[in-house]
């Protein structure tokens, strides 16, 4: 399962909540400095609420994506951003996204 994201503007990403990474007091710390990493750079986060990147990070979120994928302990589908299939991806996240399936219903409004 890939991280389910869209454009709620042309310069706003939208990444779900439940394909967000979880802070665990204890747990991993390669997964918890992702999670403080992605919470950083977001514009607006909020537990159990989807988080909102503005366009002027989208370079830093790709090279998020790739160090934390190319890090070793993260899978693929941890660091993939997942676009609806009618929806054009920004060239600045070409590196770290994909299109949903056609017909894959998620939870994007």
């Amino acid at each position: 399962m890939s991280m389910k994201c869209w454009l709620a503007a042309a310069d706003l990403l939208i990444i779900a909540a439940e394909d967000l990474p979880a802070y665990k007091k204890g747990g991993s710390i390669v997964r918890n400095n992702y999670f403080w990493a992605l919470q950083a750079i977001a514009c607006h986060s909020g537990r159990g609420k989807d988080w909102e990147f503005d366009e002027v990070v989208w370079v830093a979120l790709g090279r998020l994506l790739l160090f934390f994928l190319n890090s070793g302990y993260l899978m693929t589908s941890e660091t993939l951003l997942e676009f609806p299939c009618d929806e054009i991806i920004p060239p600045s996240l070409r590196s770290v996204a994909t299109w949903q399936a056609p017909g894959d219903i998620g939870n994007v409004d």
